[in-house]
């Protein structure tokens, strides 16, 4: 199956809730939630991918030959890539019911696994917006990333424990998911987490735990003092709050405060592996997509996962070749101009 097959198939099933528009950019569906706008004026979202844009690489191809390693070591392992599917749950909801939880998750963790990196998986105020997905995790011997909500302590601890029993091999959890009111309107209230609060949920489990959804050098602190593995530099995709900053604009700070003591990942409006490199150069580990894995996962399954993250892949392969950088560690701010 061929890309642009991938997304007319999708743009025929998911239409009434994203047009699979050209670039990403959540200018077409500001506002729209549910669906996969940003909330408010969809001001967050559509930063993101600009500020993003706004970065501009520096072509330099006088440097000795030499092979290109785009491969990257998190968890103890090696994987191919520097990036990662992001968690999306309530699928139906927010896409189409073409596809359940499971069906959803099943595409996402094995067309990654399948390209050499991972999925992220959700969570949310069903118990099977979390099972499901964590029965993939499963039955692909713990490669993918469970992803909980600020649910009471005793609740994620609850939840933790489930992905052991899986074999997960790391969990996360969205702490900007706090702002998210209709949870607690459905009751499922969700909260803020003090460092004690995270310190709690660290210590309950040997499992690298990642908090995602920070934004602040205060925020990333706060984090390494809690005993995180690592952040997701991240506005919950614009979809938690109006008018923030894009995550680009911030990351590079937070790398500068923390980079080296625990691992950095970013996500926010990247969309091709030129986007990683220019993530890379700011600081960041690795980098998160969730939007336009939502579009694969739907237009071809498995085999469009697999072959939107070789794509990004080879993007970054050769950004990395124009730019003169052989390994991910050789690419550095010089590398970009903002």
């Amino acid at each position: 199956m061929e890309y642009n097959e991938i997304l007319s198939k999708a743009r025929d099933l998911i239409h009434s809730k994203c047009r699979v528009c050209k670039d990403c950019n959540g200018v077409a569906c500001r506002g729209e939630i549910p669906g996969v706008g940003g909330k408010g004026s969809g001001t967050s979202f559509i930063r993101n991918r600009e500020k993003v844009n706004e970065i501009k690489i520096n072509l330099d191809t006088l440097v000795p030959e030499g092979e290109i390693d785009t491969s990257i070591e998190l968890f103890g392992r090696r994987f191919k890539y520097p990036v990662f599917a992001a968690p999306i749950a309530a699928v139906g909801m927010n896409y189409s019911d073409a596809m359940n939880e499971y069906e959803y998750s099943k595409a996402i963790v094995e067309g990654c696994k399948n390209a050499g990196t991972l999925g992220f998986t959700g969570d949310g105020v069903k118990d099977e917006f979390y099972d499901l997905p964590l029965q993939v995790v499963g039955e692909n011997e713990g490669m993918g990333i469970p992803t909980i909500k600020p649910w009471k302590n005793d609740e994620i601890i609850r939840k933790i424990k489930k992905a052991e029993e899986k074999g997960a091999i790391a969990v996360a959890m969205d702490v900007d998911a706090a702002g998210l009111v209709l949870l607690a309107m459905l009751g499922k209230p969700v909260s803020t987490k003090s460092v004690e609060d995270l310190k709690e949920v660290i210590s309950s489990t040997k499992l690298p735990v990642i908090l995602k959804g920070v934004m602040t050098v205060d925020g990333a602190k706060k984090a390494l003092e809690a005993g995180a593995y690592g952040i997701v530099v991240s506005n919950h995709g614009g979809r938690v709050l109006d008018h923030t900053y894009a995550t680009v604009e911030v990351l590079p700070n937070i790398a500068k405060t923390i980079k080296g003591q625990m691992k950095i990942f970013v996500d926010g409006g990247f969309r091709s592996g030129v986007d990683l490199f220019k993530a890379r150069a700011l600081g960041a580990d690795a980098v998160l997509i969730g939007r336009p894995y939502g579009t694969v996962a739907y237009g071809g399954g498995i085999e469009g996962v697999e072959k939107y993250t070789h794509k990004l892949g080879q993007e970054l392969l050769e950004t990395m070749i124009m730019t003169g950088c052989h390994r991910l560690e050789d690419i550095s701010e010089k590398h970009i101009s903002l």
